[in-house]
């Protein structure tokens, strides 16, 4: 599989062409030191033996921002070293701090615009990067990433909403470019030609009057031409559009470029992973050949490898499916992609994230703080004598499911898959509960459903299907008598 094939960057060789994108954790505390949890979170997904593990968020200044790891002074070069010698410890898994300037925020809903930053304060985050890129290679790793997306300062001069009108005037790609042209020499100078340094920005702003792929595939030629070595691509994710709480700074993933960012359960499988395509097309035919990370959705083996086969992305990234499963890499290549624990892209991650918690993921065992260990020996869950039993009501366009709960096998069961296929297509997994019981609302009269559910323990280890039950759903009558439901059991 070509996904599992190493890939060369500058002074580097991935082990495979899976990446773990920045996320945050929330698990560092207000210093910004890097402390154990941190290096478990990171450890984990080297024991998964994801080929690129890039670190959550970093900051190259000192500006208070609740528990956020930092670069920013010599004394947080320890902490990230002994992040770095874990996980080299590990595996050949390759790791890099994503590194980032942000702007003030207030509870109020104010927050700083870059255009009231001086030639000094531009001055001196052009350098702050240049120093913490240094500390990075100082720390031992692999090399560093740019936080080029989202919200944040170098994604603000890349906008079609930059409101400057000097050197990084917001009107021309020239003004807009300027400030990442510097930042990239900056980092060069100060850690090395001889590093890999990768850049994470946005293919679509996805708010009013913000840039499209048009101006992703330029941006990215720009960063081509400057020797990135890598380029990874997101969505979204902007305050421009934020949706403001009383009390609270503005977090920049509540408005409509959030649910762009972080494509949530209604979405479709693989919603941009055209764009990252268009991007990699474009400077393939100007003669560049940096590779470029697509991502968003994409947790299917056999999705990820047909992107790579057929030329839309070479390296393929998943933050939340790898945070519910750090061992997808490792399950691939051993063949056992059937005990991969899928993300259900439900977004608790994120929830959390936004209320100031430890982020987790919803399909982990109740309490852990970390993925759990993988297992390929011991007995799985199975059902009981007799089968699942399961079962299906219809009431006013909703399927009620229900069945009887899982015998565990060598660890407790974690979950339930519910697995929903439409008329004569193929099943999939519709949901992930916790007890045993599901309620479907997006059912429409006139297709016929099909659905069956397995068990599953923390590892992935999954019981056979149930046996299944087929809803044929008719088309409602405009009458106010209830529609008449025929349940099968297939």
């Amino acid at each position: 599989m070509k996904i599992l094939e190493p890939l060369a960057l500058n002074g580097i060789t991935l082990p495979n062409r899976i990446a773990v994108p920045a996320m945050v954790t929330r698990l560092s505390g207000e210093d910004g030191f890097v402390n154990q949890p941190i290096i478990d979170r990171y450890v984990r997904y080297a024991q998964g033996n994801v080929g690129l593990i890039v670190v959550e968020a970093t900051a190259v200044h000192s500006n208070k921002s609740g528990p956020l790891l930092r670069l920013s002074d010599d004394e947080f070069i320890p902490g990230h070293r002994e992040l770095v010698n874990q996980v080299h410890a590990t595996s050949d898994s390759k790791v890099v701090p994503q590194i980032i300037h942000f702007l003030k925020v207030a509870r109020s809903g104010w927050r700083q615009t870059i255009d009231s930053l001086s030639p000094e304060d531009i001055e001196r985050i052009i350098d702050q990067f240049g120093q913490a890129a240094a500390r990075a290679r100082q720390a031992g790793y692999d090399g560093v990433e740019l936080h080029s997306a989202h919200a944040y300062t170098l994604s603000s001069f890349l906008s079609r909403r930059n409101p400057r009108r000097d050197e990084y005037d917001g009107r021309t790609l020239e003004g807009r470019l300027a400030m990442f042209g510097r930042v990239m020499a900056s980092v060069r100078k100060h850690a090395g030609s001889d590093w890999t340094v990768g850049v994470r920005f946005l293919a679509e702003e996805a708010i009013k009057e913000g840039y499209t792929v048009e101006d992703a595939k330029l941006i990215a030629l720009r960063m081509a031409q400057l020797g990135v070595d890598y380029i990874s691509l997101s969505v979204g994710g902007k305050f421009e559009d934020a949706v403001h709480r009383e009390g609270q700074p503005l977090y920049p993933y509540t408005g409509y470029s959030g649910d762009r960012c972080m494509p949530g359960d209604w979405y479709p499988p693989l919603p941009h992973a055209h764009l990252a395509a268009s991007v990699k097309q474009y400077i393939n035919a100007k003669g560049y050949t940096v590779p470029v990370i697509s991502a968003g959705k994409i947790s299917d083996p056999d999705d990820a490898e047909r992107l790579l086969q057929t030329g839309q992305a070479d390296m393929i990234g998943m933050a939340r499916q790898l945070l519910a499963d750090p061992d997808w890499p490792k399950k691939v290549a051993q063949g056992r992609a059937d005990q991969i624990v899928r993300c259900i892209y439900c977004n608790v991650c994120k929830q959390l994230d936004e209320n100031f918690k430890e982020v987790t993921c919803f399909l982990w065992p109740k309490g852990v703080n970390q993925a759990p260990p993988d297992a390929t020996d011991g007995l799985g869950p199975r059902w009981p004598e007799g089968g699942a039993g399961l079962t299906a009501t219809v009431e006013r366009g909703i399927v009620k499911l229900s069945w009887k709960k899982a015998e565990a096998g060598a660890s407790p069961i974690a979950g339930y898959n519910v697995y929903r296929a439409e008329d004569d297509s193929a099943a999939r997994v519709t949901e992930a509960v916790k007890s045993a019981k599901h309620t479907d609302k997006m059912v429409l009269g006139g297709l016929r459903y099909t659905y069956y559910v397995r068990a599953h323990d923390a590892a992935g280890r999954a019981t056979p299907p149930s046996d299944a039950v087929r809803i044929d759903f008719p088309v409602p009558i405009a009458e106010p008598a209830s529609p008449h439901s025929e349940v099968h059991h297939a």
